[in-house]
């Protein structure tokens, strides 16, 4: 499999989770990958996995809420492996709690974590793309912008509103650049999800009672190669949709 061959793909988020299966997957497709987090050591074992598969990987420790690390780790991408083709903006602190708990600084991190740092890894991105022709950009959103019961979820579901319209607005602005910019909004076995699953076992019983397929996502084989797979060509007139890889739970208009 090589659909992304000579592709690099520059993935925040990618220690552990969703960023790692997608970052497993884009490897394994060809791609040159960089992974970025806040925690060294988790980064590292993500590109020895990826490199006992016979791939290039490179990690570079950043925390999404600095302009000078966004910047640093784009700069270090195409100096590097000599361009950038894919962004993937999976990288968020999640503000969880009812409306009079979350704190302002929270939310706040939550915005500059999320679309604020999305927003800035786009415009860091775009000229490079452009200088390859094009490329394919994704941003994460959630389910939790429509949940069936807000209660404890308004700030989280907040945060992923405004990611959701930026993509849109990216999409309509760049299209004719060749740049297409989508939403994924996934159910994956993540260390957050598991972590919500054992704090809220009453609720995460009815939630995977909505789950038609009846089970939560794979890292890498159901959310990474669904991404992989909208990199391709083929896929090529699909833009400022969100994509909801969640085994159809939830509705997107």
């Amino acid at each position: 499999m090589a659909q992304l061959l000579d592709k690099v793909a520059l993935i925040t988020g990618a220690g552990q989770g969703v960023g790692q299966g997608i970052a497993f997957a884009m490897a394994s497709a060809g791609a040159k990958v960089v992974v970025t987090g806040r925690t060294l050591e988790k980064l590292e074992k993500t590109v020895a996995e990826i490199e006992s598969r016979g791939g290039r990987a490179l990690a570079l420790t950043c925390d999404v809420k600095s302009a000078d690390d966004l910047a640093a780790i784009v700069d270090k991408t195409v100096s590097s492996f000599g361009g950038l083709d894919i962004l993937v903006n999976n990288a968020q602190e999640v503000p969880l709690g009812k409306l009079e708990e979350v704190s302002d600084e929270a939310f706040l991190a939550g915005f500059i974590s999320g679309p604020l740092a999305s927003h800035r890894l786009m415009k860091l991105a775009r000229p490079h793309m452009l200088a390859r022709g094009g490329g394919t950009i994704f941003n994460f959103v959630s389910s939790a912008m429509i949940r069936w019961d807000m209660a404890t979820f308004g700030a989280y579901g907040a945060v992923k509103a405004a990611t959701q319209v930026l993509t849109r607005a990216a999409a309509a602005e760049w299209g004719r650049d060749g740049i297409r910019v989508l939403n994924i909004a996934p159910h994956a076995e993540s260390p957050g999800l598991k972590w919500w699953i054992e704090n809220n076992a009453q609720e995460a019983q009815a939630f995977f009672k909505t789950i038609p397929l009846g089970r939560i996502g794979r890292l890498e084989e159901d959310i990474g190669q669904a991404v992989v797979a909208l990199c391709a060509p083929e896929m090529g007139y699909l833009t400022g949709a969100t994509i909801p890889l969640d085994g159809g739970q939830a509705y997107f208009a």
